[in-house]
Formats: C-alpha cells, sequence, structure tokens
C-alpha cells in the first residue's frame, strides 16, 4: 500500500524559505512521477510541482516557477519542495502525491495517491 508523509512545513516570514520533504514507502519509488499541491483555506486544491520517474523533468505551476525547486533522491524514497522568496499567498496546506502507472506522467490529474499534508504559513 502506498504511503506518503510529509513533514518539514512551519510559519516564515515574507522572503524567507522552508523545505518540505515526503517520506514514500509501499512501492518502488523511482518509477513514478511525484508531485505537490496545496489547498488555502476556501479555495480548491492546486497543482505546484511534479517530477517525473527517475530524474526526469519537472514542471511547476505559473505562481512558483522561478521560487520553489522540486528534486527527489530515490535512494532514499523522498521527493523534496524547496520554497523560496515565499508569499503570504503561499500559505496552504501542502500535500505530496504520487500516480499510479509506472514510467508515465501525463498532467496533475494523474496524482491519485496523497499524504496528509503539511501546514506552511507565511506571515507579511
Amino acid at each position: 500500500q502506498v504511503q506518503l508523509v510529509e513533514s518539514g512545513g512551519g510559519l516564515v516570514q515574507a522572503g524567507g524559505s522552508l523545505r518540505l520533504s515526503c517520506a514514500a514507502s509501499g512501492r518502488s519509488f523511482s518509477s513514478y512521477a511525484m508531485g505537490w499541491f496545496r489547498q488555502a483555506p476556501g479555495k480548491e486544491r492546486e497543482f505546484v510541482a511534479a517530477s517525473s520517474w527517475s530524474t526526469g523533468r519537472s514542471y511547476y505551476s505559473d505562481s512558483v516557477k522561478g521560487r520553489f525547486t522540486i528534486s527527489r533522491d530515490n535512494t532514499k524514497n523522498t521527493v523534496y519542495l524547496q520554497m523560496n522568496s515565499l508569499k503570504p499567498e503561499d500559505t496552504a496546506v501542502y500535500y505530496c502525491a504520487t500516480n499510479k502507472i509506472s514510467y508515465s506522467y501525463t498532467g496533475p490529474a494523474d496524482f491519485v495517491f496523497w499524504g496528509q499534508g503539511t501546514q506552511v504559513t507565511v506571515s507579511s
């Protein structure tokens, strides 16, 4: 069974940085895409970033491009989200996700397994 556990959230001032981690278990990690999403209060969950399997391409939403970086360590079954130049509008619960089909990634809709989330709060 796929399990995803996020960590690294917290309270940070605008302009600061945080690094989120997501530890995955339950299957071979390197063959699947991994992603990050977020949900702010009163809003729908939105795509933030994705990493295709192994060391393939990375994808970002326009709102975080140039500020956030997704990376993965397949030896540790862990994916990271480095968040720099944080803004108050980045405040949300951040979720780690992975897809169902190995060696395949077509977009954010592929993600079907989710972690419990970690809160990120950016103060102005």
